[in-house]
């Protein structure tokens, strides 16, 4: 035991000489004959064993320090990674910064994701290549794990992330859905292949359940359109075609219809959240003298009003109403409800200043980028009054 701990603090003081001489705090001749220790002591870090329970690494805290790690984040983020007796942080530094990274996003990687000191190099270049078969460069996998370190180095398993990639590309999806999967929902990749599969699998069912006839293509179109679906539980998922489908009373090719277009979108909303959103536009519509088709044909032609709570919904809504606006105009153009209530309040009292008129010209001005209505308030308070 008194020669392991002589070791690790030769370790300790080799890895923090390495370390302040990548980070140009010392001059390289004095750092450079600790390297081999060093690689030695980590070579399998993510199975080493931990030190006792309430013992941390002190020479690892060390390292993190120099390296400019939140070791109050890291601890509260994964505690147990400062307790392991052998961990990899300065390989794990070593090989990001010759991918590209600062000193500063490697900082924030291990601070948000201390496990990822935990990984060999020799995964890490093996991950990295599958991951450049997605990305064009360097600089766009260092982008996601500085938005995102969960998503490179959560799982170890390269052999499940090379079979997703294949059988992804196999659906019809190409490196620019690819790109958009691991940008905004890595977890897919992590999911093991017959996970993946059987969410497909039961989206080509739905489909011919249906009517459809080409059920590998709606798969990949609700993919694409829905990048969450795949990390989502196929019971959430037929529950909430279900509640549509009863709720708006919808036919097959209806249904059809609405989930080859944006309702894939919603899909992957937790049931409840679904129910509820959908029961009370249902209400807030019929104290608004509406019938049910004018609900049915709302959520076909805008889905995503699904995604707004209650409360948010009922005050836009009343607030276009105090405006001036019909809700008849809202039905026929309902993504003036993309905007935010105090978005669409500023938009409104602009408008009411120029002496817009609703009735005369429509409400398409609402639902316009910030630079094309300030263009247009802009002319029309220069114009002459009628």
């Amino acid at each position: 035991m008194a020669a392991f701990s002589g070791r690790r603090g030769l370790f300790s003081v080799c890895h923090s000489l390495r370390l302040q001489q990548r980070f140009r705090i010392i001059p390289l001749q004095l750092a450079s004959t600790c390297l081999t220790w060093r690689n030695c002591s980590g070579s399998n870090a993510s199975n080493a064993p931990k030190l006792p329970s309430s013992t941390e690494n002190e020479s690892l805290l060390e390292n993190l320090n120099h390296l400019g790690v939140d070791v109050k984040m890291a601890r509260q983020r994964q505690p147990g990674v400062l307790r392991k007796a052998l961990t990899n942080e300065l390989a794990v530094a070593q090989f990001l910064l010759g991918k590209g990274a600062s000193r500063k996003v490697i900082a924030s990687i291990v601070s948000r994701y201390p496990r990822a000191i935990t990984r060999s190099v020799a995964h890490l270049e093996q991950r990295w290549q599958l991951w450049r078969n997605v990305f064009n460069t360097d600089a766009e996998v260092v982008s996601i794990l500085d938005r995102s370190p969960e998503s490179f180095f959560r799982s170890s398993d390269n052999e499940n992330l090379e079979k997703n990639i294949t059988f992804l590309i196999s659906l019809g999806l190409n490196s620019k859905d690819l790109h958009r999967l691991l940008t905004t929902a890595p977890r897919t990749f992590s999911n093991s292949l017959d996970l993946n599969k059987q969410m497909v699998e039961f989206l080509e069912d739905i489909y011919e359940e249906l009517g459809g006839n080409d059920p590998q293509e709606f798969a990949k179109s609700v993919i694409s359109k829905n990048l969450y679906i795949l990390i989502r539980s196929t019971k959430r998922v037929r529950a909430n075609i279900e509640n549509l489908k009863t709720s708006l009373k919808l036919s097959n090719p209806e249904l059809l219809h609405l989930l080859k277009g944006n309702g894939a979108d919603i899909l992957d909303l937790s049931n409840e959240y679904l129910k509820k959103n959908l029961n009370s536009l249902e209400q807030k519509l019929s104290l608004l003298g509406c019938k049910k088709d004018d609900l049915k044909k709302l959520i076909m032609n805008y889905p995503s009003i699904l995604f707004i709570g209650p409360s948010t919904l009922n005050c836009k809504l009343d607030c276009l109403l105090k405006g001036g606006i019909t809700i008849k105009q809202i039905l026929e153009k309902p993504k003036v409800l993309d905007y935010s209530t105090q978005n669409i309040t500023e938009r409104l009292k602009e408008l009411q200043r120029v002496g817009y008129d609703f009735k005369k010209k429509g409400i398409n001005i609402l639902d316009s980028s910030s630079k094309r209505f300030a263009a247009k308030i802009e002319k029309l308070s220069a114009a002459p009054e009628e």
